[in-house]
């Protein structure tokens, strides 16, 4: 095999990284996080998030968000930021294309399902947590992607109680939340769920009436807090309103019964947890534990993969009743 020609002085490819678990040679032509990127991107996981729920399950629209097109967009506003803040955008971008990789299907219904029904076997769920485990042991065949630690903490840390420890990390924590909390409304305005007149007046008087200019409103408040404290941040008058309309989406979108069949959803996934559990035989075997294989399995499906699975084994096909 050639020997690899490096085009970069000595030094470089690892120079702002602190390392993998398992040591690597240096690429000699992409930095360690453009690799982690690569990786994220080829993963099966992250091809599995174009059939992922975002808010609304299974719409008949062309143009509602999946977990794959909310990814893409808090992968740009972070790199936005970024860029502005004069940062690492290949962190901060490997860290947006891999914060979600541990969804489950039917997005957060699957994951309080899952999380509810291993409350009984003393397991918890968070899917920040679960894509941590992705790409660290389920990706390649158990073999995991051997990631940075600035990704993978970057990727565990985006939601939670415990923040990133690099400042590319609290921006893909402030962003997905801009992603959402904005795509999410105007998911919802299309849908029919809610009309303009709805939203509530302050969050809007403060970020603005369409999607483009709260998303600009929010990504200069985030530049210019962040240069003049030092921190990543948004001032408290933006921060106030982001937070008052994500509180507003949460009681008149995400729990409304028309954006989300979510008593169904949580059925399917309930139904196919306690199905495989109670059948190694018919899940992927591993050495692990019978709770946390099923979990792995489960949480990796895609929506339709969940629905096409949950119809073949409980509900009554016509080609045999009618034979």
């Amino acid at each position: 095999m050639k020997e690899r020609t490096c085009i970069f002085p000595e030094g470089w490819a690892c120079a702002e990284s602190s390392g993998r678990p398992v040591p690597e040679p240096p690429d000699c032509v992409r930095n360690e996080f453009q690799r982690d990127r690569d990786r994220i991107i080829h993963a099966k996981a992250f091809r599995r998030l174009m059939h992922k729920t975002q808010v609304f399950i299974s719409p008949d629209g062309d143009h509602f968000r999946t977990r794959l097109t909310h990814t893409l967009e808090a992968m740009q506003v972070s790199r936005t930021i970024a860029r502005a803040l004069n940062l690492n955008e290949d962190l901060t971008e490997a860290i947006a294309l891999g914060h979600d990789l541990g969804h489950t299907p039917f997005g957060h219904v699957g994951e309080e399902a899952l999380a509810r029904v291993l409350a009984s076997h003393q397991r918890s769920f968070r899917h920040n947590q679960h894509s941590l485990r992705v790409v660290d042991v389920l990706e390649k065949d158990g073999e995991g992607l051997n990631l940075t630690y600035e990704v993978r903490d970057g990727i565990l840390n985006h939601t939670g109680e415990d923040y990133p420890s690099t400042r590319e990390g609290e921006i893909v924590r402030i962003a997905d939340r801009i992603a959402y909390v904005n795509h999410d409304v105007d998911d919802a305005l299309r849908a029919g769920v809610i009309s303009f007149s709805d939203l509530p007046e302050g969050p809007i008087g403060v970020l603005g009436g369409r999607m483009s200019v709260r998303i600009d409103a929010l990504v200069r408040d985030v530049i210019l807090t962040s240069r003049e404290r030092g921190e990543i941040s948004l001032s408290e008058k933006v921060y106030g309103a982001l937070m008052e309309l994500r509180a507003w989406l949460f009681e008149n979108v995400y729990l409304d019964p028309i954006s989300r069949e979510s008593r169904k959803a949580e059925d399917v996934v309930v139904a196919l947890f306690e199905y495989y559990l109670k059948r190694p035989e018919k899940r992927p075997k591993t050495d692990l534990d019978p709770v946390t294989e099923t979990v792995d399995f489960v949480a990796g499906m895609t929506d339709r993969y969940a629905l096409a699975t949950y119809k073949r084994l409980f509900l009554p096909r016509s080609d045999t009743i009618f034979k």
